[in-house]
C-alpha cells in the first residue's frame, strides 16, 4: 500500500479504516524495496519523515515519542545488560537509545530490508545517530524470525521488537512461535520489550497481543503513550519478564545515566504510563 498523496496541497496521509493521518511536506523518496514500499517525505511540523507500505514509522522531530518508550524501561530494568537484540528498528533510533547505556556491551540488530536502512542513514541521520559507527551494534541482514529461532537458549538480556504493523514483512512478529522464542533466547532475568499499536485503531490486535504475551511469560503489560503521527495518537508497548515484573522497576544507576537526556521516558513517566491502561482493556485483560 502506498501512501495517499494530495499534489495540489502537499498533503501525504496513512488512511485508516475511514480515517486519514497526514503531514504536509513534500516526498523526497517513493521506491519499493524487495520488501516494501518505502516513502520519505519533508514535512512542515515533524522534519523528514518515514513511511512504510503506507504507514508512519517515524520522524525526527518526534521519534522520542516512540523510541525512548519502547527502549528505556527494558534497559533500565534488565538485571545484568552485556548483550541485547534488536528485530527491526531499520531508522536506528531504537539502536541509538540502547547504545546510550555505556553498560551494554554488545547489540545486535536484525534488520530484514537494508533498503530502510539505506535510505534513513541518507535521509534521517539524526535519528541513528552515532549508533551506526558504535562499533557494538551489528547489524544482520537478514529475518528476524529465523534469528530469533536459531539463536542459544538465555542468550539476551533485553530483547526489543521494533517492528511496523503486523503485515507485510512484519507479519509474523505477532505470533505465539516467535514470542515463545523470544523467551527462549531471554535471560532468567531479562526483558523483552515490544510495540502493541494502538488501543483505539487497533484494539483487537493490541489486546490479543498482550493476551498471547502474557499465555508464554509469566509477567507481561501494556505501557501506554502518545505518538501524535500515529492512528489515533494513542500507542502502547508491551513488556515482559519471567521471575517478576522487573521492567515496572527501573535500575537508579541507569535512570541516572540516561534520564537527564530523555525529552520523554522518566521513571515517573513510566509509572504513570504502566497504569494509565484504560478501564475497558483492563476489563478484558483480567476478566
Amino acid at each position: 500500500m502506498q501512501a495517499s498523496q494530495d499534489p495540489l496541497n502537499n498533503w501525504i496521509y496513512e488512511n485508516h479504516k475511514g480515517v486519514r493521518y497526514g503531514l504536509k511536506g513534500k516526498v523526497l523518496v517513493d521506491e519499493r524495496s524487495s520488501f516494501q514500499q518505502i516513502t520519505i517525505i519533508e514535512s512542515e511540523r515533524y522534519g523528514k519523515s518515514l513511511l512504510l507500505d503506507g504507514c508512519w514509522m517515524t520522524a525526527e522531530h518526534q521519534e522520542r515519542h516512540y523510541h525512548e518508550c519502547l527502549v528505556q524501561p527494558a534497559l533500565c530494568s534488565s538485571a545484568e545488560l552485556s548483550k541485547a537484540l534488536i528485530i527491526g528498528g531499520g531508522d536506528g533510533g531504537t539502536a541509538r537509545e540502547c547504545l546510550r547505556h555505556k553498560e551494554l556491551k554488545y547489540l545486535d540488530m536484525v534488520e530484514i530490508d537494508l533498503r530502510v536502512v539505506e535510505l534513513s542513514q541518507k535521509y534521517l541521520p539524526t535519528i541513528g545517530g552515532s549508533a551506526w559507527i558504535d562499533q557494538r551494534l551489528h547489524l544482520n541482514i537478514c529475518n528476524g524470525i529465523d534469528w530469533v529461532a536459531n539463536a542459544l537458549d538465555g542468550t539476551y538480556d533485553v530483547v526489543i521488537v521494533d517492528g511496523s504493523d503486523p503485515k507485510g514483512p512484519a507479519e509474523g512478529l505477532f505470533n505465539k512461535i516467535f514470542f515463545e522464542n523470544c523467551k527462549r533466547i531471554l535471560k532468567p532475568n531479562g526483558v523483552f520489550a515490544t510495540q502493541t499499536e494502538s488501543p483505539e485503531a487497533f484494539q483487537s490486535i493490541h489486546i490479543e497481543t498482550i493476551k498471547l504475551i502474557r499465555e508464554i511469560f509469566e509477567f507481561a503489560d501494556p505501557l501506554y503513550g502518545s505518538v501524535p503521527m500515529y492512528p489515533s495518537g494513542w500507542w502502547s508497548w508491551t513488556f515482559a519478564s519471567i521471575n517478576s515484573p522487573r521492567y515496572k522497576h527501573p535500575i537508579k544507576k541507569r535512570v541516572d545515566e540516561i534520564s537527564k537526556n530523555c525529552e520523554i521516558w522518566s521513571p515517573r513517566w513510566q509509572k504513570g504510563a504502566f497504569d494509565a491502561i484504560p478501564a475497558f482493556i483492563e476489563r478484558e485483560l483480567n476478566p
